[in-house]
């Protein structure tokens, strides 16, 4: 055999070690090929490892390119709490006023930061934080503790000090007002300085340790995240077999692209929150999906997809697709994936944080496909009986209704089981 032969030899076998590990199952492709499955791990419930694995056995083409433009199959992930313990989001933005990073708005008035805010909560704002700084300037947020508390407690709790409702006007399966408010809050910054913050939350975040808060204002806040190894190792798998994965979250996109960088997915496989820019700066304008102010959240994740994945535009990219369009798999923890979840024709897996609607979707189970898994890290204890029946859909005006099932039957209320 010549040396070049021998060259094209051991790169071939390099590129079939590049996809492949120990544990493995046969690769239907022509060279006979073994590919990486899921690590063992006690982390995983029942067999949710084994039931992902043969679905990528079955569906994975060991050592593809990964792109749904060639073909390949579909894998969504939320971030926040799903790929990671704790809220990364929240990191940054505890982070920003504990390092005085938000700004104050426009001519002073807290209503340009979001066109959700009530009146009752852009006057507290302006009460609390009102003459600390210069319409664009920084506000002294890392000293000045009434506006830090102002700040916070309209973003965590979604109201003022004083107890009035922070957030109107939304439609709530298209919109988290307090997720989107702190993307928004990043206006008077460019896409570097953003992600100089992001990266010193994120080291900031992983060096504590666990289970640790920090002082945010007079507030105690978690002070920690962590990845899960376990969903890592799932990504890493399922690229491993050529599955397109991507990742749709309701945090600002700048934070998602820092953080997502250390397992393996790129910044164009990234869905986060956007805003628009102004020059090199970013502004506190959301931008638009299907024709209207939207983030990823609930039926704006499906929004976000079929818009940037699979071209769908305008009102449709609303509308649910045809199962062959659709991704084959998708990951998520909360009630704000609950439709992008649905969508996935293999399977979901559900990361248990006790949210009433997507754990009615998931134990009920209609058509089998849904897996539950407990937190990795901390799980959540057992939690009462999820009122599916009464409770169980988060209506578009903000109550909660009865969850039913394609068939317009109610679905029952459903017990605790994966915890």
């Amino acid at each position: 055999m010549t040396p070049l032969a021998l060259r094209a030899l051991a790169a071939a076998a390099m590129l079939v070690l590049a996809g492949c590990s120990a544990g493995h199952h046969p690769d239907a492709g022509a060279q006979g090929a073994t590919c990486r499955t899921l690590a063992a791990d006690p982390g995983w419930y029942g067999d949710n490892r084994e039931r992902i694995d043969e679905m990528i056995g079955r569906l994975g083409t060991c050592g593809s390119s990964g792109s749904v433009a060639d073909g390949a199959h579909l894998a969504l992930f939320d971030w926040d709490n799903t790929m990671v313990r704790n809220d990364i989001g929240n990191a940054t933005f505890f982070w920003m006023i504990r390092n005085s990073k938000v700004r104050q708005p426009a001519a002073g008035n807290w209503s340009n930061t979001s066109q959700y805010l009530t009146p009752p909560a852009a006057a507290a704002l302006a009460a609390a934080c009102g003459d600390l700084a210069a319409p664009g300037q920084p506000l002294p947020t890392g000293a000045n503790t009434g506006c830090a508390d102002e700040l916070v407690s309209v973003y965590t709790n979604r109201e003022t000090r004083s107890g009035e409702i922070a957030f109107a006007g939304f439609n709530r399966r298209r919109i988290e007002p307090a997720d989107a408010w702190a993307a928004q809050l990043l206006a008077g910054w460019t896409d570097a300085e953003i992600t100089e913050f992001a990266t010193a939350a994120r080291q900031q975040n992983l060096d504590a340790a666990e289970n640790a808060e920090q002082t945010v204002g007079t507030t105690r806040q978690t002070g920690w995240v962590r990845y899960y190894p376990q969903m890592r190792d799932l990504v890493g798998t399922l690229q491993a077999n050529g599955f397109d994965v991507r990742i749709i979250s309701a945090s600002a996109e700048p934070l998602v692209r820092v953080w997502a960088a250390e397992v393996g997915i790129p910044p164009d496989r990234i869905m986060g929150i956007r805003t628009e820019h102004d020059g090199e700066v970013l502004t506190a304008r959301l931008a638009e999906c299907g024709g209207e102010p939207s983030i990823p959240f609930n039926e704006g994740k499906r929004c976000r997809v079929h818009e940037q994945v699979l071209g769908v535009e305008g009102p449709a990219a609303f509308q649910q697709l045809p199962e062959q369009r659709r991704q084959v798999f998708a990951a998520g923890d909360s009630d704000g994936d609950a439709t992008f979840t649905t969508d996935a024709t293999a399977l979901r897996l559900i990361i248990n944080r006790n949210q009433i609607e997507l754990m009615c979707r998931a134990y009920a189970n209609t058509d089998g496909r849904w897996l539950v898994n407990p937190m990795f890290i901390n799980p959540l204890p057992v939690s009462p009986p999820y009122p599916c029946a009464t409770q169980g859909f988060d209506d578009p005006a903000g109550g909660q209704v009865p969850l039913r099932r394609p068939d317009g039957s109610v679905v029952p209320d459903q017990q605790d089981r994966v915890h």
